[in-house]
């Protein structure tokens, strides 16, 4: 059950929808908060804690895509206006500590909407990462950016 809170959550919004009338998108966010309001109140017995942990590192995940996705946005922009463009493009491998096939398709995704940065292949045994980076100056600062940064932000969100 404690996995299973936050479609608890999203079923009960939907039955605020119902119970309304209105599936418009501010009253099903309202019927969310009202939703996790009423798992606050039996939070003892459902994890709450864990729930809510959970979502806040989802949310800190997303936010850190977007602000990573504005910076490399600029440097992309700034490489393609200078007049000469001194640019060291190559391929490394990210070595993962992810296992799960929905958490490296969400690196790899991620790493791919990034603008500078390509997710080219995975190896068969699904241990590295291959990312084609349009700069990298420094291969293992890259990949540690990597690590540290969406990789880890994935495994605190999704175990």
């Amino acid at each position: 059950m404690k996995s299973d809170l936050f479609l608890v959550n999203l079923l009960m919004a939907v039955a605020w929808g119902a119970i309304t009338g209105s599936f418009g998108l501010p009253n099903l966010i309202f019927g969310f908060l009202l939703a996790t309001m009423a798992l606050f109140i039996i939070r003892n017995r459902v994890g709450f804690q864990r729930y809510m942990r959970r979502s806040l590192s989802v949310v800190i995940l997303i936010l850190a895509f977007l602000w990573e996705l504005v910076l490399a946005a600029t440097r992309v922009l700034l490489i393609t206006l200078r007049p000469r463009m001194n640019l060291n493009p190559g391929i490394i491998a990210v070595p993962l500590t992810v296992t799960r096939d929905y958490e490296i398709t969400l690196l790899a995704n991620m790493i791919t909407l990034t603008p500078g940065t390509l997710s080219m292949d995975i190896s068969e045994d699904r241990k590295t990462l291959y990312v084609h980076c349009i700069d990298v100056p420094d291969p293992e600062e890259t990949v540690r950016e990597i690590k540290e940064g969406f990789e880890r932000m994935i495994m605190e969100a999704f175990r």
